[in-house]
């Protein structure tokens, strides 16, 4: 499993919450963003080695669907932090 996805799968206890370098929603969400920015980087790292001729194609393949995964997560994610933020700007005052 890709570091992007044990870290979204992991998830943080429901209802807990925890001080600033602990283990809550905040450390894990950076953990997630750092990453999508590895896989992401991995991805371009390899398919500019491909474009050079020094990574064979299997390796293109595999990080590119590597760098889709991350990114198709990253969006799911995003989705769902926007239809919250929606839920709660239709709660009554």
């Amino acid at each position: 499993m890709a570091p992007f996805e044990k870290v979204v799968s992991d998830g943080a206890p429901t209802g807990e919450v925890t001080e600033a370098g602990g283990s809550g929603p905040g450390s894990l969400f950076e953990q997630a963003a750092n990453s999508f920015v590895d896989a992401v980087k991995a991805g371009e790292d390899t398919a500019k080695a491909a474009m050079a001729g020094q990574a064979d194609p299997h390796a293109l393949v595999q990080a590119l669907a590597q760098t889709e995964l991350a990114i198709e997560a990253a969006v799911t994610v995003r989705n769902k932090v926007v239809e919250a933020y929606q839920e709660i700007l239709r709660m009554p005052v």
